[in-house]
């Protein structure tokens, strides 16, 4: 078997078993890098000890984060078990990737509204909602038009991280340029319609189940690209959503904009959501499950940023001006 036919097998399975694009590529590449590794021998010959070899080298030479490797023996994993059909076994001592403690950057509300108020337009819509409702870049980016209740004031996130769908809250602020972004989205969506196109991409097998979906107004993103492309897949011309670039060079220059000096990112604004939250006194479990937390212990990580600044006070104010300098 040659290893282009075996990297087409892995993206069928991969496929077949409806994996995102996002996941297919990265475990091809990791395959591509696997196999190059071990002076392009076919994995079928290789083993547990390959794997193991390899993942050591990430972590040693490479100095890949933890998630990272894991990422990797996840794709190779998945490679000798629906590709090859091998039980490789155990994979042996490994030299794990180190997975640093640290905490997350969180801005103050004072920060965000700095922030935000450097943005405009879409980019400002997304923003608002990374910060109001919780989301990760890509779940407001994938937002179907479907997806947002205007009576319940709420969002269904759908297939967020661990494939999972959750409902978190549609801040109040946001329904008027929300309602007012769509009225402009439909006329875009119409003109797609009218110069024979406005199809979109429908998870799994829907496209077969609902012929008509893939053009109804309802499966459509709410945050569509500028300009309509060619699905890698399918090969179909359609009008994807915004790309994450797009929305991670606006945070950027807003940063800079606002004279914020923390190193802040779109997920910042996700970070600075839990905190913000757990300030105001809402309870662990409602902030983990507005944020789609698996396990609580990943929500634990905002009670250490809280600002406890002002609850507790310094020993150097209750000594005296004298040892504050001139």
């Amino acid at each position: 078997m040659k290893k282009s036919k075996l990297l087409d097998d892995v993206r069928a399975i991969c496929r077949t078993r409806h994996l995102s694009i996002r996941t297919e590529q990265a475990y091809i590449g990791w395959i591509r890098r696997f196999i190059h590794f071990h002076g392009v021998r076919h994995p079928a010959v290789m083993g547990a000890g390959e794997i193991s070899a390899f993942l050591t080298y990430l972590a040693v030479e490479r100095q890949v984060a933890a998630s990272t490797q894991n990422q990797a023996r996840n794709a190779l994993l998945f490679l000798y078990k629906h590709a090859l059909a091998q039980d490789i076994g155990e994979l042996g001592e490994i030299v794990r990737a180190r997975r640093p403690q640290r905490l997350p950057v969180v801005l103050s509300r004072a920060e965000v509204n700095a922030l935000l108020r450097q943005m405009e337009g879409t980019h400002h819509l997304v923003a608002s909602l990374l910060y109001g409702s919780g989301l990760r870049l890509l779940e407001a980016l994938r937002l179907r038009v479907k997806d947002i209740d205007f009576g319940q004031q709420q969002l269904v996130v759908r297939d967020g991280k661990g494939q999972k769908d959750r409902i978190t809250m549609l801040p109040h602020i946001l329904v008027r340029p929300l309602e007012q972004h769509l009225r402009k989205r439909k006329i875009q969506h119409e003109d797609d319609l009218e110069a024979g196109f406005g199809e979109v991409y429908l998870p799994g097998a829907l496209a077969r189940k609902y012929p008509k979906a893939a053009t109804s107004w309802s499966w459509q993103y709410v945050f569509a690209a500028r300009k309509r492309s060619t699905d890698p897949r399918s090969g179909l011309v359609q009008r994807h959503h915004l790309g994450e670039h797009v929305i991670q060079k606006a945070v950027y220059r807003a940063v800079r904009a606002a004279d914020v000096l923390k190193p802040a990112s779109p997920h910042t604004l996700r970070h600075s959501f839990a905190t913000h939250l757990l300030e105001d006194g809402y309870d662990i479990r409602t902030v983990q499950e507005l944020l789609g937390h698996k396990d609580v212990r990943t929500t634990m990580i905002y009670t250490h940023v809280l600002n406890r600044g002002t609850t507790v006070r310094s020993p150097l104010d209750a000594v005296g001006p004298g040892t504050a300098g001139p």
